[in-house]
């Protein structure tokens, strides 16, 4: 008797080894039942089995490589983008400095004009009127 509560729940894990993992056992598997419930004499199937060992090796060496090209192709890419970010900071950070001496400069200069007006302004008695020369 089935009630309508019996809900089955499916999971789909993504991963990357994952789908290489799970083809390999499972051809790996599927090799050896085959072999195993096949009418043949023991040499036959040892040597069967050897071969679809050896083509399963092969297929999971196509595998790799072709997934580290396809990772090599994908780096490149982000290498390169990876660099122009550093140039782009390397750039804005010169250009921060050169305006912070910049600003540093005018600062100094407006200290060094204040301080000269000030000079001037006590030497023409131009300040508070209680000039000490001639004292």
């Amino acid at each position: 008797m089935s009630t309508g509560d019996d809900q089955h729940t499916v999971i789909i894990e993504k991963g990357h080894g994952t789908e290489i993992g799970a083809f390999l056992l499972g051809a790996l598997v599927g090799a050896g039942i085959a072999l195993l419930f096949a009418p043949a004499s023991g040499a036959d199937t040892q040597a069967r089995i050897r071969e679809q060992a050896r083509k399963l090796k092969d297929l999971t060496g196509e595998r790799v490589r072709g997934l580290r090209e396809d990772l090599g192709s994908r780096m490149a890419p982000a290498r390169d983008v990876v660099e122009q970010g550093r140039q782009i900071a390397s750039d804005a950070r010169a250009e921060l400095e050169d305006k912070l001496e910049r600003s540093k400069a005018v600062y100094r200069a407006g200290i060094d004009a204040a301080r000269e007006e000030s000079r001037r302004q006590l030497e023409d008695g131009g300040g508070n009127g209680s000039s000490t020369e001639g004292a």
